[in-house]
């Protein structure tokens, strides 16, 4: 049984390795976080979200400075009011820091969302670039550069791609 085992391994080897080595492999690769940094559109889209971000974080502040201010009045005014008035306005409280919260929640999945609205069409020209580039190219991998620590038979795509979306 092992020597089966042995023998069917040597000949898949053997027939498998001929067919790899048959098939003319091209590699290449490219450092598809510069590749973003100079795509046009890239600083509007920034500026765009950081416009956004900005507004929702004077939003914020301004929620933030309401509760301060309902928080230091109950903390001044507690011992005059009836215990009724307390609870109502500890429940104020409370509500403001969860209508806050909420808020913060909100606004970060919406900033997400938004920046991936904003650069998907980025990326997706980016994506089409590289991929004319290796389909041109007769490339069979396009590794990405950015964690490429070794490439011996690997060419850099960069400056087709740059050529293909019109970039110097």
């Amino acid at each position: 049984m092992k020597k089966t085992l042995i023998l069917i391994a040597a000949c898949l080897f053997a027939f498998g390795g001929s067919a790899v080595a048959q098939k003319n492999i091209k590699l290449g690769h490219i450092n598809s976080q510069e590749l973003l940094q100079i795509m046009p559109g890239r600083d509007a889209a920034k500026d765009t979200l950081q416009k956004e971000a900005a507004e929702i974080e004077n939003t914020l502040k301004t929620m933030q400075a309401e509760l301060e201010r309902i928080s230091n009045e109950f903390v001044q005014r507690q011992a005059e009011w009836t215990e009724l008035i307390r609870n109502t306005k500890r429940s104020e409280i409370q509500d403001m820091q969860n209508r806050i919260q909420a808020f913060y929640e909100s606004a970060q999945k919406q900033l997400q969302d938004r920046e991936a609205e904003l650069t998907k069409p980025i990326v997706d020209r980016a994506k089409k670039a590289i991929e004319d580039v290796a389909r041109e190219g007769g490339y069979t991998y396009i590794f990405d550069g950015a964690a490429l620590l070794y490439s011996q038979d690997s060419e850099d795509i960069m400056p087709q791609v740059k050529k293909k979306l019109g970039l110097n």
